[in-house]
């Protein structure tokens, strides 16, 4: 996802990409980097959801605020 300098515009750019498949990188804590492909299933006002798959091919539903990818705890890359 491009540079984007507030949550307006984190919104916008993930509510235009629902539906789209990302790669997803969360920092976890603890020098733990989790780095996953996966699809924006829905955005509300405070979180939006994307539906990952791990390396069992078990699917599941992650949420995230809109400050951590501000915050660059987790960065998506619009495939």
């Amino acid at each position: 996802m491009k540079q984007v300098d507030n949550l307006a515009n984190i919104k916008t750019q993930v509510q235009e990409n629902i539906g789209k498949k990302v790669i997803l990188r969360a920092d976890k804590g603890r020098k733990r980097i989790v780095t996953n492909e996966g699809e924006i299933i829905s955005a509300y006002p405070n979180i939006f959801i994307v539906r990952v798959k791990n390396e069992f091919d078990y699917e599941r539903n992650v949420s995230y605020s809109y400050s951590d990818v501000l915050t660059s705890t987790v960065q998506l890359k619009i495939c």
